[in-house]
């Protein structure tokens, strides 16, 4: 009998051995991760000059964006800030969709091995700290709503220099709280109105991780700055509104709101 079970242990150490060995974290999260339901990846390029604008843009033109489709991430939205003369920090922010975490956790391991992607993007990834072709980068990840599951190309045939594409990010005073906007969005019938409407969204996103938490965001589109002002001039005058957000349980929560205004690149796929 002792003989049997020592023969059990040792079966199941080296089952336990073996799992350990080949199993990354990429599979873990693979494993616990929603398939359903989309993640996402803002990178803002931070940048304080016309040469670094022209670095990155070209890195990502010519490098990045081809490189990234080879490895099946089909729609990627670059985005230029709508800025003032007296701006003095310029950003490009590049949105990316990823079907799982594990997508997004080898996404570099598999542009390490992409040849085209390393000799187009040369001059970008072998810069020197004195030319270094930005200042810093920032990355937020987020997974997508439970009712937008996935990301959606706008409707829009106005020009691209027109367009209004418009980045909000709510956060909220604690966690709970934050759940009760996020279930405002998606129970509460805040997507179901925005649909109504015809805000075009590109995506509805929980930050998981990011500077800013707990923390929402999303993104919204429009032919010009008119149809923006009168798509929501009619979202808080419509009945859906004024009743939702008189209900007890949703006041105050949303404790900070920042409204960004975009336009795409030219060689954006939004």
């Amino acid at each position: 009998m002792k003989l049997t079970q020592l023969l059990l242990l040792m079966v199941l150490f080296c089952t336990i051995s073996s799992f350990k060995k080949n199993t990354t974290n990429a599979d873990i999260f693979e494993k616990n991760s929603t398939s359903s339901r989309e993640f996402y990846q803002i990178k803002t390029y931070i940048l304080n000059s016309d040469a670094q604008v022209a670095a990155v843009d070209h890195f990502l033109k010519e490098a990045y964006l081809p490189a990234l489709k080879r490895t099946g991430i089909k729609t990627i939205g670059v985005f230029k800030v709508r800025t003032i003369a007296t701006d003095s920090i310029k950003k490009i922010m590049v949105l990316l969709p990823f079907s799982s975490m594990k997508e997004f956790l080898t996404l570099d391991e598999k542009l390490a091995k992409d040849a085209a992607y390393l000799a187009a993007g040369t001059v970008y990834l072998n810069a020197t700290y004195k030319e270094a072709p930005y200042v810093r980068i920032e990355s937020v990840l987020l997974q997508a709503f439970r009712d937008h599951p996935f990301s959606t190309i706008p409707l829009l045939d106005s020009s691209r220099k027109d367009r209004i594409y418009e980045l909000r990010s709510y956060e909220s005073a604690t966690e709970a709280i934050y759940k009760n906007k996020v279930e405002m969005f998606n129970a509460g019938g805040e997507i179901k109105l925005f649909d109504r409407l015809g805000f075009n969204p590109v995506f509805y996103g929980e930050v998981i991780s990011g500077a800013k938490m707990p923390n929402l965001m999303y993104m919204t589109t429009f032919a010009n700055q008119e149809s923006r002002d009168s798509h929501w001039k009619a979202f808080v005058d419509s009945p859906e509104w004024k009743e939702m957000s008189a209900l007890a349980k949703y006041q105050n929560n949303v404790s900070h709101m920042d409204i960004t205004f975009l336009y795409p690149t030219d060689y954006s796929d939004y």
